[in-house]
């Protein structure tokens, strides 16, 4: 019988000892980056996550993380004796590792102005923190960083070593808010404190020279008030939950720079605070609180009555003891207690803002906020919970979903872009020019394809060239190139300045020719179009290529003579009768022209009015009357040149009443993604509205459609809810009625 090796399943737990030992075994006297030896470090780690009552595997891989650099092949070494999922937590810390320092290596030379840099660094931060999380498929990833990163202080702190700058600033600014956003309150005061002994020395022994004068008296007076109070308390027969809040230096310093305040100016670095079961025992504590020690008045605060912005609810008073000194007493119900330490509106949430954090002028209400709050409970609920009880596999499960994906820049600036974001999203996202000329990119050093979405952590590089322009297959929703709207829209943007460039360039070309064959070559183009009614040359030569304005208005432009009247409409391709009394084939059009009876009336071709949309009459040379909408450039230029043949004209009351059985042709203009059935899709909307096509026209340039539907309607809200169904059709840009 062949032997088999034995599955990872049956790998008994692993055990900080065996992690320890195998740590002792490979890695000598090798050191990590710091200078502190391998072996110190992994049992430091180890040791700090086991006081956060974390599982085995969680803690086997804080001791092994640091190693896996030092064996041949760590993946299948750990995987063999630790197990799969001590291998994948190893894997994960490692990636963490890779982002580094945001604080050091990120550049912020586009930002000139010290208030955009400042506020760049902090979007910066924040978006780190932010990546932390999501980039750890396991929140335990996150504590395992958190725990090395406090022990990797205690070895500067304990030899008397000045980390490299980075370490404390980037602990202070990403590791600390992290860890108090997460609850984990033990490793945020020692990240905070032991960064700040190395930010700033000389204020640190300041403060801490003038704690430790008092700390012993400080300490004892504590404890006997403590006593006091729980004392009176039995006696008033309230149950309450007693207890004395230690105050950090960093937190003091905080406290002192956020408020201006002087060291001795400072309340709450003896303070307690008390929790009771509802409201009106919060007020029954308070008077017995103001009963044995004197209140200081101006500093009472009920956020009971009168709640922060963020939802922060406690009773506030500092009171002037024994000894003459002030101290602070917050009192609050377990409901408020639990809603400041995990709720929606956090506590950290304001600490962290600083100086306008303490007006309590920040909220925390976004989806990502949640998220935290939800994952300090589960830790929080941990902490009940004795060895590696079945509850930790929640945990193991706990990631942030939030709907962003963090990946790096080579100068490692964070960017958030949507899930499933690509590589020209990323270009977009940087700037507009670099989308446009991106022809490539690499992930982590490795050329992708630009449509591979990007995952969290990820170092992008675009590949660009010098000149150039976008793909249309980038607009095309089944390929997959663009994820981002913000992205779509400058795409968009560039081919319809594309295409008016082109248009520009076909009219050019056109009027050219009409100059040539009436022998007007030296006619000065800028008098030409001013004459025709245009600021400019180019806003000639649109229109004409688009065929709004007849190049016969150009020719009776250049021999003086007035210009030629719209033709009366010809029936366009595809067109067909409908079952309705057309306007469109000489049946009444329902418009009333006053002063005038029984005068021939036509609806002009070049602008199709539709009820109820305003109109104006213009008289034709034997041809009666042409109906314009009144914001019709064509009718406008008439209009200028000859105001006398303009007749006041409206639509019949029939037909504004909607009794009228008349249907009026309308131009719709339809931009879409060409793709295969897009024709069909578009009919069966007209088909759905019992809209009558009576023309259609449609050709295709770079996989993008341009269609126009010729649509007979009985007043223009019909219009505008076809174009607002069409808009909705798959791959359709946009949708509008041709002005």
């Amino acid at each position: 019988m062949t032997e088999t090796a034995v599955p990872a399943q049956t790998l008994p737990e692993p055990s900080i000892d065996d992690a320890l030992a195998f740590v002792r075994e490979h890695a000598k006297d090798a050191r990590v980056s710091t200078g502190e030896l391998l072996t110190d470090h992994a049992v430091g780690t180890a040791r700090i996550m086991q006081t956060l009552n974390v599982d085995s595997h969680a803690i086997a891989a804080a001791a092994l993380f640091a190693l896996a650099p030092h064996l041949d092949d760590p993946e299948k070494v750990i995987t063999e004796r630790f197990g799969p999922e001590v291998q994948r937590l190893v894997s994960d810390v490692r990636k963490l590792l890779r982002l580094g320092s945001v604080s050091s290596r990120a550049t912020l030379a586009e930002f000139p102005d010290t208030r955009d840099a400042q506020a760049a660094r902090r979007a910066q931060v924040e978006a780190l923190r932010k990546m932390l999380l999501a980039f750890a498929q396991d929140i335990r990833v996150v504590l395992i960083r958190l725990a090395s990163r406090v022990q990797t202080l205690r070895y500067h702190a304990a030899h008397k070593i000045d980390p490299s700058p980075d370490v404390p600033r980037e602990t202070l600014e990403i590791y600390a808010p992290l860890a108090n956003r997460l609850g984990i309150w033990q490793l945020k005061w020692e990240l905070e404190d032991l960064s700040f002994r190395f930010e700033d020395p000389v204020t640190y022994k300041r403060i801490a020279k003038l704690l430790d004068e008092k700390r012993v008296e400080r300490e004892s007076y504590v404890t006997d008030a403590i006593a006091r109070l729980q004392k009176e308390l039995d006696t008033a027969h309230i149950k309450a939950d007693v207890s004395g809040r230690p105050k950090h230096i960093y937190s003091i310093w905080k406290k002192m720079r956020g408020k201006h305040l002087d060291f001795s100016e400072l309340n709450d670095v003896r303070a307690f605070r008390v929790i009771v079961g509802d409201i009106k025992d919060c007020y029954t504590v308070l008077g017995i609180v103001h009963n044995l020690w004197q209140p200081v008045p101006r500093e009472f605060d009920d956020y009971i009555s009168r709640p922060k912005p963020n939802g922060y609810k406690s009773l506030h008073t500092v009171v002037i003891g024994d000894d003459g000194r002030a101290f602070e007493v917050q009192i609050r119900t377990y409901e408020m207690h639990q809603f400041a330490e995990y709720g929606v509106a956090a506590h950290w949430r304001y600490k962290e803002a600083g100086a306008r954090g303490y007006a309590g002028q920040v909220t925390a209400s976004e989806k990502y906020d949640e998220k935290i709050a939800w994952l300090r409970q589960l830790l929080a609920w941990k902490d009940e919970v004795e060895g590696d009880q079945p509850g930790w596999q929640h945990l193991r499960d706990a990631t942030l979903d939030d709907d962003h994906i963090y990946v790096l820049t080579p100068q490692a600036r964070v960017i958030a872009l949507p899930q499933g974001a690509t590589a020209v999203d990323f270009a977009y996202h940087l700037h507009s020019e670099l989308g446009h000329r991106c022809r490539g990119a690499r992930v982590d050093g490795a050329m992708v394809p630009l449509n591979t979405p990007l995952q969290n952590g990820q170092t992008v590089e675009i590949v660009a060239v010098k000149e150039g322009g976008p793909s249309r297959d980038w607009l095309n929703p089944q390929l997959g190139y663009l994820h981002s709207a913000r992205a779509r829209q400058k795409v968009r943007s560039w081919f319809l300045a594309a295409d008016a460039a082109e248009n520009i360039a076909s009219g050019r070309t056109l009027v050219e020719k009409t100059l040539q064959r009436e022998g007007k070559t030296s006619v000065s183009l800028d008098q030409l179009a001013t004459k025709l009614g245009f600021k400019t040359p180019e806003d000639l030569y649109a229109v004409v290529a688009k065929e709004e304005f007849s190049l016969r208005n150009i020719e009776q432009a250049l021999s003086d003579a007035p210009p030629p009247e719209p033709e009366p409409e010809a029936p366009e391709q595809f067109e067909k009768r409908s079952s309705g009394q057309s306007v469109a084939h000489g049946a009444s059009t329902g418009v009333l022209v006053v002063g005038v009876d029984a005068l021939l009336t036509q609806l002009a071709r070049c602008c199709r009015p539709a009820p109820p949309d305003q109109i104006a009459g213009f008289v034709t040379r034997g041809k009666g009357m042409s109906v314009h909408r009144t914001d019709c450039a064509t009718f406008q230029r008439m209009a200028q040149r000859a105001p006398e043949r303009v007749l006041h004209t409206t639509w019949s009351a029939e037909v504004m009443n909607g009794r009228g059985s008349s249907v009026y042709p309308v131009d719709l203009s339809v931009e879409s993604a060409d793709r295969q059935g897009l024709l069909r899709d578009i009919s069966e909307v007209f088909a759905r509205e019992k809209i009558n096509v009576i023309g259609v026209k449609s050709q295709s340039r770079r996989n993008i459609a341009y269609m126009q539907f010729t649509v007979e309607v009985s007043n223009a809200a019909q219009i505008q809810r076809a174009c607002s169904l069409l808009g909705e059709v798959q791959g359709v840009i946009r949708a509008s009625r041709r002005a």
